[in-house]
Parts: structure tokens; C-alpha cells; sequence
């Protein structure tokens, strides 16, 4: 565990004056699995985990949802919730350029360009969660509330039921 790297998103928590903790793990480049190994690499469970998704809807407007390393978004989801038909995941090169960070180190906090952020509702039972901390191999851990409020985010039913 490291307290003195900085990335944007470390500024971004400290100027909004947001406590949180630095965790550090071996990267692994492995697509839909990223979170997974995040949460492994730092030994906490996957509930407490979430993985940062830019989605563009009806090809006009990006969001950031963030879901729990093991979960699956439902799309559907949300662009009803942004009042769209149709989201799909942003690409690589786009979201890179949107937010400033490597896909696999992408956070909601400290991005480029603010973009909605909406978190899945289950992170309201946590009293901490793990997120993305600018930087590939990188995780901050923090309170939820400190988090949705520091983005102005909201929170919903975003994955794909269990039963799916």
C-alpha cells in the first residue's frame, strides 16, 4: 500500500478534500477480467471492487458506470436511465482521449472531461469500495458516499440480473 503516488485522480480526491486510501497490485492486462485481478491483487472481495465503464448512448452521449468487478452491466439499463435506446461500451481510443487515462486505469475521479457518473446501487451497503485510481495497478479505497458526492454521481440497478 502506497500513499505517495499521485495521479490525477489522487489530486482530484484531495482537492475535494476525500479521504481515501492508495492500494498498488501487478497490473495484468487480461480484457474483462482487469477488476478481477485488481480485487485479488489487493485481497479484498469483489463486492467491495468496481470497475469504471465509459458508455456512450444513442451515439450523442458518454457516462461512466461503475459495477462491481464480477458483475455485468445491462446496457439497456442504462440508457433507459440517461432516456437513451441504445448504449453500447466506448472505445478504447475514445474513452482514452475523453478521460486522460489508460483503459485498464480508467477512474471516475480526476477524468479529462467530467462525464454523468452513476454507480450500481449495491455500493450503498458498503462502508468502503475499491475503485480504479488513475493508473493501471492502481486502486483507492473510500466511502461510498464520499465518492458519489465528489462527482455529483447517483446510483441504480445497472447489471444483468443473476438469473439472466
Amino acid at each position: 500500500m502506497s500513499e505517495t503516488i499521485e495521479t490525477p485522480t489522487t489530486h482530484f480526491l484531495a482537492a475535494h478534500g476525500i479521504a481515501y486510501t492508495m492500494h498498488d497490485y501487478d497490473y495484468v492486462s487480461d480484457p474483462g477480467k482487469i477488476g478481477l485481478h485488481a480485487a485479488a491483487g489487493i485481497g479484498i472481495d469483489n463486492e467491495k471492487v468496481f470497475k469504471t465503464l465509459m458508455v456512450e448512448i444513442d451515439k450523442k452521449q458518454v457516462v461512466c458506470a461503475v459495477i462491481p468487478v464480477h458483475q455485468k452491466m445491462n446496457l439497456k439499463k442504462v440508457a433507459a436511465l440517461f432516456g437513451g435506446k441504445n448504449a453500447r461500451m466506448l472505445g478504447a481510443e475514445k474513452a482514452e482521449a475523453l478521460t486522460g487515462f489508460q483503459v485498464g486505469g480508467i477512474s471516475p475521479f480526476g477524468s479529462r472531461t467530467q462525464v454523468p457518473v452513476v454507480f450500481e446501487q449495491s455500493v450503498l451497503k458498503l462502508d468502503l469500495m475499491y475503485i480504479n485510481g488513475g493508473g493501471r495497478g492502481l486502486v483507492v479505497g473510500l466511502a461510498p458516499a464520499d465518492a458519489l458526492r465528489c462527482v455529483n454521481g447517483q446510483t441504480a440497478d445497472l447489471t444483468v440480473d443473476p438469473a439472466a
